[in-house]
């Protein structure tokens, strides 16, 4: 049932996509008055103050676009958009990741960027050359990179000092992390040395990465779940539930655990940069660079803004993502600690933006970082890991028979 949903939902999106393309076309020119609003999907209510202020900086220059926000949760973004494109109702403007970029620009659901960006001049060597790559399909870019993320290891101060444990840098490996998870691991208070998040860019994709495992081959081609040091990497990172060390799947269900972290249940636990604005409020919190394994390793991802195929706002949509890549939006961003921006030059702002944390860490950590996977099929395995993960998290099936049936799922998804 789930590959014919999957099939169904490809051709759908093919056929709206050259429907919506035919619409663009007709409807490139803007409203007659030169008076147009146009919407922007985006997922993270966090950042929702710097785009009010971007917008607003926007409308500035544009007095006659007006730029209604709509925030949808990650969790029903995508199935929205599908719902959407189905409907032939996306935002004009919408936030895409790596893992959909290639789904949604074969399906024509999204339009090429690049002839656009010549004909105004538009410079592309603005923003690491990585993200640009990223947003790159069939020799065109879709995407105008936002901002970058890789990931840190972010700590309780308070939970360190009331324990007498020094903080962690840059000399921990895996060993120490386990050893630190049992000094601060207190069961009396309610207190759990780290969380072991079923997250793969914030959780488990690292300890693999370190391990010398991998998630999908260079190639595409194959997955690597099953791979000893894959498999290896996630019994460690497992092991902090089965000893107690960390909150269970079913805690971190009902209560998440950014949450748990920050009232103080957790000491340690890894993140990303787009948690500053919440975790700023906390001056217990801090954050250096992941414990190291074999090597280091930290996943390293970008979002960027696209622009729907079937916009009845084609220029209009386009002067705003082009102002939305800009280094003036940059500089909003990393002032505000909001995101990593991904504008050359602008990173330095961000790190001095909140001098009460180590914000350096996430800058540094992107010279041994490793690109999330962006097979077409990369949206459809995160599925997968999710639904098949969590019965080892919840230890009702051990992580090698997990890591079999993922590995045979995620094989199927990218043979297709």
């Amino acid at each position: 049932m789930r590959k014919w949903l999957i099939m169904l939902l490809t051709v759908v999106l093919g056929l709206l996509g050259l429907a919506g393309c035919s619409d663009s076309d007709k409807a490139s020119s803007d409203a007659k008055d030169g008076k147009v609003e146009i919407t922007y999907g985006i997922w993270d209510k966090k950042q929702l103050p710097a785009i009010e202020d971007i917008i607003k900086l926007f409308n500035e220059k544009h007095p006659n676009i007006k730029v209604k926000t709509e925030i949808t949760p990650y969790g029903q973004y995508f199935q929205k958009l599908e719902t959407a494109a189905t409907g032939g109702a996306l935002p004009d403007v919408l936030w895409m990741n790596g893992a959909h970029v290639t789904q949604y620009a074969e399906g024509k659901v999204i339009l090429p960027l690049s002839d656009m960006a010549k004909k105004d001049n538009y410079s592309l060597d603005n923003y690491p050359k990585s993200l640009i790559d990223l947003y790159t399909v069939d020799g065109k870019v879709y995407g105008i990179p936002k901002d970058y993320d890789t990931i840190g290891f972010w700590y309780n101060k308070k939970i360190f000092d009331d324990a007498g444990v020094a903080y962690p840098d840059e000399t921990w490996d895996w060993t120490k992390l386990k050893e630190t998870a049992k000094q601060l691991t207190n069961k009396d208070k309610g207190v759990w040395g780290f969380a072991s998040t079923i997250a793969n860019q914030e959780g488990y994709y690292n300890f693999i990465w370190q391990n010398g495992g991998y998630v999908i081959s260079k190639d595409g081609k194959k997955a690597g779940f099953d791979d000893p040091k894959t498999v290896e990497a996630l019994k460690f990172y497992t092991s902090f539930i089965k000893e107690g060390l960390s909150p269970t799947q079913a805690q971190m269900t009902e209560t998440a655990a950014s949450e748990l972290f920050s009232s103080g249940k957790v000491a340690m636990m890894l993140d990303g940069p787009w948690m500053v604005p919440e975790y700023k409020k906390n001056p217990d919190l801090n954050v250096t660079v992941l414990p190291k394994g074999e090597t280091r390793a930290t996943a390293i991802h970008g979002l960027s803004n696209v622009i729907a195929a079937n916009t009845k706002h084609k220029d209009a949509a386009w002067k705003f993502v082009q102002f939305l890549g800009s280094k003036e939006a940059a500089e909003i961003y990393a002032k505000t600690g909001t995101v990593i921006p991904a504008f050359n030059g602008a990173q330095d702002t961000w790190v001095k933006s909140v001098p009460s944390l180590n914000l350096q860490a996430f800058i540094d950590a992107s010279e041994y970082s490793v690109p999330l996977p962006n097979a077409k099929s990369t949206g459809e395995i995160w599925q997968y890991e999710v639904d098949i993960l969590k019965k080892a998290w919840s230890q009702e099936e051990s992580i090698e028979d997990a890591a079999k049936e993922l590995t045979k799922k995620a094989n199927e998804a990218l043979s297709k």
